[in-house]
């Protein structure tokens, strides 16, 4: 069995090099050859320019295929996979085209793992920890309320005044500030055309507890079914959502208000510049420490009292083994392909596992990585 692992970016790096140096066969394919060498070349030599022809003609089946390339790589590379017999992971969402392949890959009986970085991954192991613990303590009654938070974000370890650093491009998440968002407050729908719109505070129960700000992010509501929650539950709150310093929206004021009035060609040409901008601003300096925050929570009230209130919490930062971003996402995406390898993920299209014990498994690796992992008791 082959490992091919496309795409040599910063959030790749550790996962890989763990893989090759557990001593798995792994050929690593990258557009620049060049930058792959920097990355992994004191470990192989298996290097290779990336050309999707040239990579289906070496697979075979059973082989493994991770793209950790842009997203309009993810699905040609899942339908090479698919006429060659070949198992595919990424840590991107699932998109639609993808999951129209999941009979086929079942049928084949492949695995085509999505959803296996950091968000969507960790957080989604988190919530299916949490709500298995909630059902497990007999808390899911009938005339309960349910309410779900989880906030995920990459923020400086050293705060700066704009209050944001970028570790590659700025245009992802300027477009992601013009997306809309759908979630459930206070038992209703809230739909929003621009995050700053649905803006509000957050105390994480780290330690020191921390307040940050947080607002929701992409269509929350698919996820309720994925995390087990049921038709006929009574969902005060269900949100997730990015999280920023403290100080981010008034930081970012006078962007929100150029994004706003973009249109158009144009206005995509000014996305581009004003990236362009903010990058060479307010880039991650060679060395500097990055942070990522990550905190679901799940409460439960039953005749207006708390049942079962936990928040699994997370607060890593970069260090001397690379930054916490890149060590989060390839990781998780190493996990999925030593479970796929051991044939503990089943056949399919699928997202981060919700088998308890691939979900505790998983967890502490993540704890490996992170600083600070762990289950905070709103209740004791």
């Amino acid at each position: 069995m082959t490992i091919h692992w496309c795409g040599t970016g910063l959030s790749a790096i550790p996962g890989l090099r763990a893989l090759i140096e557990e001593g798995r066969e792994v050929c690593v394919w990258n557009r620049t050859p060049e930058k792959a060498r920097e990355a992994v070349g004191d470990l192989t030599d298996w290097i290779e320019p990336f050309e999707i022809g040239t990579l289906q003609e070496t697979m075979n089946a059973g082989d493994i295929v991770v793209s950790m390339l842009p997203g309009d790589w993810h699905l040609p590379l899942a339908r090479a996979c698919l006429a060659e017999g070949a198992h595919f992971i990424t840590s991107s969402y699932i998109a639609p085209e993808m999951r129209a392949l999941d009979e086929a890959a079942k049928a084949r009986d492949l695995r085509f793992v999505n959803e296996v970085g950091l968000d969507p991954g960790i957080d989604h192991l988190m919530a299916h920890w949490l709500v298995a613990d909630m059902r497990n303590g007999g808390h899911a009654r009938p005339g309960a309320e349910y309410s779900f938070l989880s906030y995920c974000g990459g923020v400086p370890k050293h705060p700066n005044a704009f209050r944001y650093k970028f570790s590659w491009s700025p245009l992802g998440v300027l477009k992601a500030l013009r997306s809309p968002s759908r979630s459930i407050r206070d038992f209703s729908t809230l739909e929003v055309r621009r995050p700053w719109d649905a803006l509000t505070s957050y105390q994480a129960p780290l330690d020191p507890p921390e307040t940050f700000e947080v607002y929701p992010n992409r269509d929350s509501l698919p996820f309720m079914a994925e995390y087990g929650f049921e038709e006929g539950w009574r969902v005060r709150d269900f949100v997730r959502g990015t999280l920023r310093l403290g100080g981010w929206a008034e930081a970012w004021a006078g962007i929100f208000d150029e994004i706003e009035g973009l249109a158009g060609a144009a206005g995509e040409a000014r996305l581009r510049e004003l990236s362009d901008e903010l990058w060479a601003r307010h880039a991650y300096g060679e060395g500097e420490p990055d942070r990522v925050v990550l905190c679901v929570s799940l409460e439960v009230r039953h005749e207006g009292r708390p049942t079962y209130h936990k928040t699994y919490a997370m607060d890593a930062w970069g260090d001397a083994r690379g930054s916490a971003m890149a060590r989060l996402v390839s990781h998780t995406v190493r996990l999925a392909v030593e479970s796929v390898s051991a044939r503990a993920i089943p056949p399919g299209v699928t997202a981060a596992p919700s088998d308890p014990k691939l979900v505790a498994d998983w967890l502490a690796q993540v704890d490996v990585q992170a600083q600070r992992l762990g289950v905070v008791d709103h209740l004791r």
